[in-house]
């Protein structure tokens, strides 16, 4: 009787170990030192199955034979032709030649959005990045689609991204000096399972216990009360979606008329906070900023809300700011109101106060973070500066040479006449799919690189088969992890599929420049080399001691040099002088000098309610309901979307949609029923869950449905919301994606019988044979 082979791994869910019998992966057993693993990885044998793989090297049949003069309306509808890898890496590098040579390499878009996989060397869109780097450049996007208003709005207002980015207080702090805790969104292991490039432990739900045992008073604020776990005694607020931003003015203008705001703290810590203070007390346009006015907005009770501005300054308070508030239109105003709420209050460098953002939006946010180098692939050097905000893909398709704005600057959209896509899937993020499809029929060509046949895939001229991380060796690690992790292969590539790493070398060779691309280095000798320099960089920045690379193979992890206990800002608070913020003042930034100068009516030069384009408050139609599209519980995004604890959280093959009884009722809904969900852009299916866990006037779609539209009517009959989203920046300035503003419609739906993964797997099978 063969052995069990056990082979340590790591993905953005989590660590783990692989279990294989004859080579057939039979097992998966979680890290030892994780004390809340994520279901998730129990779903990774899904990886292996040839169904929905890509297992040879394809191009479109039109493409193949016109090339740049091809249909490109037929993407999605003519057959795909097997080629060699020799084939393909050369069409490839033609393609890059032809196109840096005619038209310039602002015209070669390298999309490779980010979640591809935890491994640092396998990065897809670092590798594509760096080969492009040494041809002349390319087309980059800047922020990502789980964030990106947020950051930008606080680079300019507190100078620097850390306070999203994992080094605002840390969690342990805060379960040891907060008395009020305001969370804003989610605070739920369910969003805190994974973590890009990679987590080893989980500690979300250790800290939110600890919070629990002391008493603390949390005060949740959200449409949806599961995003807050049920153990929690918290105080829900059911806020009407996209509103957070007239709460929280509306909390600090009651502080202001109270005369309790911490004069001291504005005086020597901020800059511009008179424009703040006018607006909140009504001077600069009429209308005090106060509870009953926040009340109007929000839906919720003037009373609870005067209350609570009065606890936030009688306690140690802190607030926690979800990513997911800023993915909507005016996205930069709730970050940047709770940046002045918090500076009202007058708590920022205290430990326990102040504010933070993204606590759980991510596995690592709020733990102890790395001060180590973490590992990972050099892009080169940039060749020319050629970008786009991540979000607006369609614009730059269908818009080339137009003008856009960001960060207060003008630049002008690329002429794209080429796409590389490498480890993502636009045709689940990117918000408007129908429009999207529009934008895609305007490249030549369109390169994916991918382990899977995703809808982006099918619609792609030339598709290359990458392996998935269990079929190739590699190495985990982010500076919101206290661990480097071992990624070992444990099966053998599924059909032709090649490492990441391997194809770009093949297509760099045939540019000429693979020396350049691998210096000198195989993949096991890359993953020693990465592992290396953080291992240097720990012993010499903080004689923190690693074992050498061979004791870490054996072993599976390392563990990194870490932050904890951390108070965000505390020097600053303590001599802002000593300690300057990289901000146009200096100091926290409540009132812009630049943003005045700009006089952008979306983004103005203090935080402000500004009303989005969608929402319930301004709707003359009874029958919309507000749609959330939030992180499913079984899967991340996309990925493992066939697995099994992605399928249980489906009913009858497609997605749950959540809805309040009272709304079930009003449109003679019932649960588990097919129902329909549309609004101008677009229509989907999903299946009915009726729950008092959210408030009346919204509807729940969980992201990550395979795109599956219905060839007779174009009907997406799995469940993907982003067939209804809006697709507008945030505002001029940041320009990120507005995903959760927008407003539906829903109906019963008389019973499609056809289950969506079977559609998916026809309408695949009419590409190619699978």
């Amino acid at each position: 009787m063969s052995e069990i082979r056990r082979v340590p791994h790591c993905s953005h869910w989590g660590a783990y170990t692989i279990l294989l019998k004859d080579e057939q992966i039979v097992g998966v057993e979680p890290f030892e030192h994780d004390p809340a693993p994520s279901p998730i990885i129990h779903s990774i044998a899904e990886w292996a199955k040839p169904e929905r793989r890509v297992l040879q090297p394809m191009v479109r049949s039109g493409w193949l034979e016109k090339r740049e003069n091809s249909d490109r309306r037929k993407r999605g509808q003519e057959k795909f032709v097997a080629v060699s890898w020799d084939e393909a890496s050369t069409l490839v590098a033609d393609e890059i030649r032809r196109v840096s040579g005619t038209f310039g390499n602002a015209s070669i878009f390298a999309g490779s959005y980010g979640w591809t996989n935890s491994g640092r060397l396998h990065h897809a869109s670092s590798l594509l990045k760096r080969m492009l780097n040494l041809v002349g450049g390319f087309t980059r996007h800047v922020d990502t689609y789980s964030i990106a208003a947020g950051p930008v709005i606080l680079r300019h207002t507190l100078g620097s991204t850390e306070a999203c980015d994992g080094q605002s207080n840390t969690l342990d702090t805060i379960a040891g000096h907060t008395e009020t805790l305001v969370v804003f969104g989610a605070l739920s292991p369910r969003t805190a399972q994974s973590e890009a490039g990679g987590i080893g432990s989980h500690r979300l739900e250790t800290y939110l216990r600890k919070i629990v045992a002391r008493g603390i008073k949390i005060i949740h604020v959200s449409p949806l009360k599961d995003d807050m776990p049920d153990w929690v005694d918290a105080e829900w607020w059911p806020i009407r979606p996209n509103t957070d931003t007239a709460l929280m003015l509306g909390l600090a203008g009651e502080i202001v008329k109270a005369g309790r705001h911490d004069k001291d703290f504005l005086g020597r810590c901020t800059s511009g906070s008179d424009r703040l203070l006018r607006y909140l007390d009504g001077a600069s346009d009429g209308t005090p900023k106060d509870a009953a006015w926040a009340a109007a907005i929000c839906g919720l009770d003037a009373g609870k809300i005067g209350e609570l501005a009065t606890r936030l300054v009688d306690t140690r308070s802190m607030l926690t700011v979800s990513w997911s508030l800023q993915r909507a239109h005016h996205g930069e105003q709730p970050f940047w109101a709770a940046l002045g709420l918090a500076s009202v209050i007058g708590q920022i460098g205290l430990p326990g106060g102040g504010v933070g953002y993204g606590y759980a939006s991510l596995g690592g946010v709020g733990a102890p973070f790395n001060i180590g180098k973490s590992p990972g692939m050099s892009q080169l050097t940039k060749q020319i500066d050629s970008f786009i905000p991540v979000a607006r893909i369609s614009d730059m398709l269908l818009n080339p040479g137009a003008e856009f704005t960001y960060e207060g600057q003008t630049h002008v959209y690329p002429d794209t006449r080429l796409v590389y896509w490498a480890g993502g899937n636009p045709y689940h993020h990117h918000q408007d799919i129908n429009r999207l499809s529009e934008a895609w029929t305007r490249p030549e060509t369109i390169i994916v690189q991918d382990p899977m046949f995703t809808a982006t895939a099918q619609r792609a001229d030339i598709v290359l088969p990458a392996t998935t991380s269990i079929e190739r060796n590699d190495l985990a690690g982010n500076k919101r992890s206290d661990l480097i992790l071992a990624m070992k292969q444990a099966i053998n590539p599924v059909g032709d599929s090649l490492p990441d790493f391997d194809i770009f070398n093949l297509i760099a060779g045939k540019l000429g420049v693979a020396d350049r691309f691998n210096e000198g280095r195989d993949e096991m000798g890359w993953v020693r080399y990465l592992y290396d320099v953080s291992r240097k960089d720990a012993l010499e920045q903080f004689g923190f001691e690693m074992p050498a690379f061979d004791e870490f193979w054996e072993t599976g992890y390392a563990r990194c040099p870490v932050k904890a206990d951390h108070t965000f800002l505390a020097d600053f608070r303590e001599t802002p002088e000593k300690f300057p913020l990289k901000t146009e003042s200096g100091k926290i930034v409540l009132g812009s000098e630049m943003l005045a100068g700009l006089n952008y009516d979306d983004c103005r030069s203090h935080p402000a309610w500004i009303e989005p384009a969608e929402w319930l408050g301004n709707s003359d139609d009874p029958a919309e309901l507000h749609l959330i599209t939030h992180q499913p519980a079984g899967r991340l995004h996309s990925q493992l979307e066939t697995g099994a604890s992605s399928r249980a959280m489906k009913r009858n093959g497609r997605e749950q949609a959540q809805l309040n009884p009272d709304d079930a009722h009003a449109r003679e809904i019932v649960d588990g029923q097919t129902i329909r969900i549309w609004n101008t852009r677009g229509a989907c299916l999903a299946t009915a869950q009726v729950t008092h866990s959210l408030r009346r006037g919204v509807v729940i779609l969980p992201t990550g449905a395979w795109f599956t539209p219905r060839g007779d009517d174009g009907l997406e009959v799995a469940g993907n919301p982003n067939v209804l989203t809006l697709d507008v920046g945030t505002s001029q300035f940041g320009q990120g994606c507005s995903a959760h503003t927008c407003l539906v419609k829903v109906e019963p739906h008389i019973a499609d019988q056809r289950d969506a993964f079977e559609e998916y797997q026809n309408q695949l099978a009419a590409l190619v044979a699978v």
